[in-house]
């Protein structure tokens, strides 16, 4: 039986060396018989324990064929196919009738507390104790029990992440209860209550939690994306819209036979969302990689002190990140199927009600963001790969280009978060709305002061549709006052998408003015379900044709500016939950756009700043906006 486990080869190990401990020295009589009353007294303990043992391994077997029956119970009420209240159509699983769900919140307790007693018997006895998966013709329907390596004098962090292991995988079940979701959506979203009532202590009063699921396909094979998960500098620049920073803070574990399997990390990192008025969450965590098949890995997150009893956020930074992460499975020719999941406590008393929603649905830091992230890079690196004949620069050009094109994005984040990458100095200005946040900082490249000024506000326009015209090249004149009211043409084009829009690109005036002007524009864009990008920065001629002829591009000046378009998380993008506990689409009516320019303000780094310089700034945002909306016939 998959649920039970033999002890008699760890009794008779057990025994023996405690006999080799008990034997005593034939030389000395006078205290041999003192020795073997103690021993002996030792022994009978042991003994004892180990008939302790036996009894909990005992209720184990009862516990797990109760859980058995359980199951059962729950297969033959789950024959028949139910409907959706709320759309009418087919129920995807989570939708189901009130006993049958009762039933399934039921099994889910179970299997809970039966995890949590093999969990126990595996530190003291040493032993792997596992349960057996329902098949469900999903990612649960493999072996994924704990296996093997948590023995005697396992840490604490190895039991924290044994732990959250168990939990991300039953998560990930197909049928798991505790997700709801409409038929006519995609998206899973978490019941909080009943995640709350199994995993008794981990809600936080008063704090805001969002939990979310997402499954796609990913083009990478599991091994490589393993690889780039355990190694930090390689997942933040993965997720670099997402990671402003991280570090790794221990090695645990660098796993076993060669793999990452069983690697056991203590990381930390900064988490950004492209607006001034949302603060970078911190976060300490343990990240575990665990393989449990053929191709078929398993990574999780959680903060390393998630077992504390404590109902202040602060000792997690403001973040408490509950047992997060992915499920991959390779399916041949380099792709791979990942279910992600996200789950997490924050302070939401400092978000702005602007972005209170978004944060609250799976686009903001959520499962979809964290998938449409993975699945845009990964493409872009596919496609470059395919394209590049296209972009007729030499291989070092168009390497060179995109590593420009890398460090404009990253300045561009770091100067509408604030994140660290820089050190910024936050300025408090008159005149300046409260909505506005201006920093400074001093540059060696650019040589002097850099002002830096963002802002967020909520548009009366789909994503997509902004994302279009701010791409439209032909329309640029209409917002871009680098354009000096002239018409701009592209002159080099990356793609990083077979379709449109999804690119870096360089950009100069277009016909007579070609000649008039020795300033191009770098630009990327790009859009996915969780968002879109337009950031670009002025670039001088020369230094351009370096870079495109594969100089080094890090002593390039660059000064970038643009725009990050978010879901306004009441549009279909964030799956909202109606009276009935049922999920809800609602057309997508408007989005959040942010809206950042960076200015060099003085050439020298030790002049102070004026106000005048602040105002100059202030006075762009205002007038881009404003020519944005009116070439949209947005309303002032």
């Amino acid at each position: 039986m998959n649920g039970d486990f033999d002890i008699s080869k760890g009794d008779d190990e057990f025994e023996s060396d405690s006999f080799e401990a008990m034997s005593g020295d034939d030389d000395d009589k006078h205290e041999q018989r003192p020795k073997k009353k103690k021993k002996m007294s030792k022994y009978h303990s042991r003994t004892r324990i180990t008939q302790l043992e036996r009894h909990e391994n005992a209720i184990l077997r009862q516990e797990n064929e109760k859980l058995r029956v359980e199951n059962g119970i729950l297969k033959e009420a789950m024959r028949s196919p139910p409907t959706c209240n709320n759309c009418g159509g087919a129920a995807t699983p989570g939708e189901v009738s009130h006993e049958q769900q009762q039933l399934r919140m039921e099994n889910a307790k179970l299997k809970y507390e039966l995890d949590k007693l093999c969990a126990l018997s595996n530190r003291f006895i040493g032993g792997s104790i596992s349960l057996e998966q329902p098949s469900n013709g999903g990612v649960g329907s493999q072996d994924l029990s704990l296996g093997h390596g948590f023995t005697r004098g396992t840490s604490t962090f190895m039991d924290i992440a044994a732990v959250a292991m168990d939990e991300l995988i039953r998560l990930a079940e197909v049928d798991n209860p505790l997700w709801t979701k409409c038929s006519k959506s995609e998206r899973d979203s978490m019941k909080h209550d009943q995640y709350t009532s199994i995993f008794a202590g981990s809600k936080h009063p008063g704090f805001a939690a969002e939990g979310s699921r997402e499954t796609g396909l990913v083009l990478i094979n599991s091994s490589t994306l393993v690889e780039t998960l355990m190694d930090t500098n390689r997942w933040a620049e993965m997720f670099e819209s997402i990671v402003a920073v991280a570090s790794t803070v221990e090695v645990i574990s660098n796993g076993s036979g060669g793999s990452r399997n069983g690697a056991l990390l203590l990381m930390q990192a900064e988490f950004q969302v492209m607006s001034p008025l949302v603060p970078i969450r911190q976060v300490k965590f343990l990240r575990y990689c665990k393989q449990h098949g053929d191709g078929l890995w398993a990574v999780v997150d959680v903060s390393y002190d998630v077992n504390r009893e404590s109902q202040d956020l602060k000792s997690y930074g403001g973040l408490k990140r509950l047992p997060s992460g992915c499920i991959i499975q390779d399916i041949g020719n380099g792709c791979s199927k990942v279910t992600w999941i996200e789950h997490s406590e924050y302070e939401g008393s400092h978000i702005h009600p602007l972005y209170q929603q978004l944060l609250g649905s799976s686009v903001g830091l959520g499962a979809t963001k964290w998938l449409a992230t993975l699945q845009r890079r990964c493409e872009s690196y596919t496609t470059l790969l395919s394209s590049q004949d296209q972009t007729g620069l030499p291989l070092a050009g168009t390497k060179s280009t995109l590593t420009l094109a890398q460090r404009m994005k990253r300045n561009f984040y770091s100067g509408i978060t604030g994140s660290p990458i820089h050190k910024w100095e936050k300025l408090v200005a008159e005149n300046v709305g409260q909505e506005t946040r201006i920093l400074t900082r001093k540059s060696l490249q650019p040589s002097g002061v850099v002002l830096s000024a963002a802002t967020s506000m909520w548009l009366p326009v789909t994503q997509q549709r902004l994302f279009e015209f701010l791409c439209d090249s032909k329309c640029r004149n209409q917002w871009d006052i680098l354009c000096n009211g002239a018409s701009m043409e592209n002159m080099l084009l990356i793609p990083q998408r077979q379709s449109e829009g999804r690119c870096v690109s360089l950009l100069q005036h277009a016909g007579k003015h070609q000649n008039e002007s020795s300033m191009l524009i770098l630009q990327e864009t790009w859009s996915d379900a969780s968002g879109a990008l337009v950031v670009y920065a002025p670039v001088d001629v020369p230094s351009m044709n370096m870079v495109m002829s594969g100089g080094d591009s890090a002593n390039v000046a660059l000064l970038p500016s643009g725009f990050s378009i978010s879901p306004d998380g009441s549009s279909s993008w964030s799956d909202q939950i109606d009276k009935n506990g049922g999920l809800v689409n609602h057309e997508s009516k408007g989005c959040l756009l942010t809206v950042g320019f960076q200015i060099l303000v003085n050439s020298v780094p030790t002049t102070k700043l004026n106000m005048e310089s602040v105002q100059t700034v202030n006075n762009l945002i205002a007038c881009t906006i404003h020519k944005i909306k009116a070439a949209l016939s947005i309303p002032a």
